[in-house]
């Protein structure tokens, strides 16, 4: 498809029918179920993942990685350079030293400051034409709850079956044919049909840079009863407020679920605060997270969903390769709204006529970190251009 093209249909891949997902929450459902992948590959792995972190989860999968390129499968790691900080040198000449094919995205240089923001933040595990995971987990034992069963966090996963797999396989492959000086030949085959259920891959990088916030900001002018969305940094756009006002004013079920005092980032909690004033007043119903670190990104509106890497903050947006499944079915949609449910039941809703008797402390440490991410954003727009 031509550049033009690309720009005129917004999107760059189509919707496809016949595929078959099922989500999976917390990493003690989703790690065995993609390492249970990785062990039946007969062909070829491709793995895509920001975070990278050396513990017992990732040894199972550089374990299971190695186990297989051993059995001439092949195997493509692809890592972000900046989210594979935390893999010691032993691990990383364990990989090296073996049959995986391993690159890293945009490796950090010194007097590069703004060619070292873009990091690729997705997160993908595709095994031959058969099942393909993504969602907002990475490869550390922070995810693992079946080792952390009480602060392990709290995240989402997509397993996916069907012909959208062939758009994992096209995007991989792109993005690591920039990153090795050998580029890899490959073709995508055409891939079976497997359920009944409608899918589409978006993204963000080069002419598709926009493509998931857009597609959610239609979808929450379009919806009809309701728009839930759960993230774990909450730096909206305008944009994104505005219509999520509006959609409140329309008569909609507006939610937001967001970290409560379990973070890994809290000044970015902070900044994000400062919004709420703004929302609660206008009809959207905040959420608060309480048992764990809630990390999914997950966007309902009536039975469409998008899950994936994206937490549609400015930053997130701006600086960083990032790529949803979104769904469109019914069925897929009950199960997370079971999910959604489950975690408002977990969490501390706030009504105005008591936020706005917050303490004063509060209200100066979101104005201190909203001052803070506007100085950024500007930076950004300055440099970014």
């Amino acid at each position: 498809m031509s550049l033009l093209n690309r720009k005129i249909n917004h999107y760059r891949f189509p919707w496809r029918d016949n595929n078959a997902f099922r989500l999976l929450t917390d990493g003690n459902i989703f790690f065995p179920a993609m390492l249970e992948a990785i062990n039946r590959a007969q062909h070829q792995i491709l793995v895509e993942m920001y975070l990278i972190e050396s513990g017992k989860t990732a040894h199972q999968f550089i374990d299971a990685l190695i186990k297989q390129s051993e059995k001439n499968i092949n195997v493509f790691l692809l890592l972000d350079d900046f989210g594979a900080r935390g893999l010691h040198k032993h691990d990383r000449q364990k990989i090296e030293h073996s049959n995986i094919q391993l690159s890293f995205f945009n490796p950090l240089r010194y007097g590069k400051f703004r060619r070292n923001l873009f990091r690729d933040h997705r997160k993908l595990l595709v095994v031959d034409d058969q099942v393909a995971f993504t969602g907002g987990t990475g490869i550390t034992d922070d995810f693992n709850t079946a080792y952390k069963t009480t602060s392990g966090w709290h995240e989402v996963m997509i397993e996916i079956q069907g012909p959208v797999i062939a758009d994992w396989q096209t995007l991989f492959f792109e993005n690591w044919n920039r990153w090795v000086k050998n580029k890899t030949g490959y073709s995508v085959n055409e891939i079976s049909d497997t359920g009944q259920q409608s899918g589409r891959v978006t993204s963000t990088g080069g002419v598709t840079r926009t493509e998931i916030k857009r597609s959610f900001l239609k979808r929450i002018r379009q919806a009809e009863r309701r728009v839930w969305m759960a993230t774990a940094y909450f730096v909206p756009s305008w944009k994104l407020i505005r219509a999520l006002k509006q959609a409140a004013r329309n008569g909609c079920d507006v939610r937001l679920l967001l970290p409560g005092r379990h973070t890994d980032h809290p000044a970015i909690r902070h900044a994000g605060r400062r919004y709420y004033s703004h929302l609660l007043r206008n009809g959207v119903r905040i959420f608060e997270y309480q048992p764990r670190f809630l990390h999914a990104k997950v966007l309902l509106c009536d039975q469409w969903v998008s899950i994936g890497s994206s937490n549609i903050d400015r930053w997130n947006l701006r600086w960083n390769l990032e790529a949803n499944q979104e769904v469109d079915d019914q069925s897929f949609a009950h199960d997370v709204t079971q999910l959604f449910e489950k975690d408002f039941a977990h969490s501390k809703e706030y009504i105005y006529d008591k936020w706005k008797y917050r303490p004063w402390y509060k209200r100066f440490m979101e104005w201190f970190w909203g001052k803070i991410d506007r100085w950024l954003e500007k930076r950004g727009q300055k440099k970014g251009g």
